[in-house]
């Protein structure tokens, strides 16, 4: 009996072990060999295809990881290229400081060539006829003006092109300085693309607390804002409002697809998202947030003239913009603000025309909402709120 258990504890182990070996197979990298452009090319495919897959939490790992590679294989790729133009400065220095000695030495020949023809071309012919001793000394006396004449010749062009040549060398030498510059300046880029990425994987595993199901409401609530401005929500006219009117309430607690009390406020042109920056006016709020992370919750910089909709103290939840946590919403990019304030009570940032609206689409019940539209046709969006 005691036999029987034991050998089935083996046959276990070993149906674990190969079980393990099958799916380590199956996760093997194939990029991690490679180097280069080439590692380069095949991490972005691997990202493009991965992207292209279910919308899960662990497919979206999964790209999260990948990109991290990408990103470090193209620091590795980048070093390279930096590396080799090192290499070749070095070398092109050391060819303009060959090329200058060059340059010097045949200005030295041909200077002193030059005085020395001169000289031999002072004598008039007749003149080296009754200085030379015979015919043929004659003769050789004449033919070496000659050949005098054709070296000058010889090393003004020699000189012209090692001029050429020099001066050649040196708008190369300036060229890969360029190259290096702006390598570096996509290295410290990619750096600091590197750093948010491995913080957006961290914070994504944080919040949903590695929990698919999670995972999946905080999406449904990013595809659903999406969804109310692609008119995909119940509206109704309601009254023309003037700023500063009270509009609606937060709602409290989970709601609409919402897990959590806050107003998510946007504006839009048409379909398209703006910067919500661009009109509110400059204030003092907090972060729910530590500092460190204000770059990766989104841009918080306004610099308009609209009210806010919230009465002080306001505290910024989320803000703008293609951050980390914005991953999970299309594109890619968190379209408004997501803010508390002193009350619930939410106000109109400008006057315009109200609706009222509701998305159906979330777990939590509907997706609640007021929307106030402009003349100028700007649209002013405030999410997980009752009209009043």
């Amino acid at each position: 009996m005691i036999r029987k258990i034991l050998l089935s504890f083996f046959l276990l182990g070993i149906l674990l072990f190969l079980s393990r070996s099958s799916s380590s197979a199956q996760t093997t990298d194939e990029c991690q060999g490679m180097s280069g452009q080439q590692k380069v090319d095949c991490y972005a495919k691997k990202v493009n295809e991965l992207q292209g897959q279910a919308n899960t939490l662990s497919s979206q790992v999964a790209v999260l990881d990948n990109q991290v590679k990408l990103t470090e294989s193209r620091i590795a790729a980048n070093q390279q290229q930096i590396t080799s133009l090192t290499l070749d400065i070095d070398t092109t220095n050391k060819k303009i400081d060959g090329l200058q000695e060059s340059l010097n030495n045949l200005s030295k020949l041909l200077i002193n060539r030059i005085k020395a023809t001169y000289q031999v071309g002072t004598i008039e012919p007749f003149q080296i006829l009754l200085s030379s001793n015979d015919a043929s000394n004659f003769l050789s006396r004449l033919n070496y003006l000659k050949i005098a004449q054709q070296h000058d010749r010889k090393l003004i062009l020699e000189t012209t092109a090692a001029k050429n040549d020099y001066s050649n060398q040196k708008n190369i030498l300036e060229d890969k300085k360029k190259q290096i510059e702006a390598l570096k300046k996509q290295q410290e880029a990619y750096s600091v693309q590197l750093v948010q990425q491995k913080a957006t994987k961290q914070e994504l595993l944080r919040i949903t607390k590695n929990d698919e199901a999670r995972y999946q409401r905080l999406l449904a609530q990013a595809q659903a804002e999406r969804a109310i401005v692609l008119g995909g929500g119940k509206e109704i006219f309601l009254r023309n409002v003037n700023v500063g009117d009270s509009i609606a309430a937060i709602i409290s607690g989970t709601s609409g697809c919402s897990t959590g009390t806050h107003l998510h406020f946007s504006t839009y042109q048409g379909i398209s998202a703006r910067d919500p920056n661009d009109y509110l006016s400059s204030k003092s709020f907090s972060y729910s947030y530590e500092s460190s992370l204000y770059d990766y919750y989104g841009t918080i910089n306004p610099h308009g003239n609209y009210p806010w909709p919230l009465d002080d103290p306001i505290v910024i939840n989320q803000g703008y913009g293609p951050h980390g946590y914005a991953s999970r919403y299309p594109g890619g990019i968190h379209d408004g603000i997501d803010m508390e304030g002193g009350s619930m009570n939410v106000k109109a940032v400008r006057s315009g025309k109200l609706y009222q609206g509701s998305y159906g689409g979330c777990s939590y019940g509907p997706l609640n909402y007021a929307k106030v539209v402009h003349d100028d046709g700007l649209i002013t969006w405030y999410l997980h709120t009752i009209v009043n």
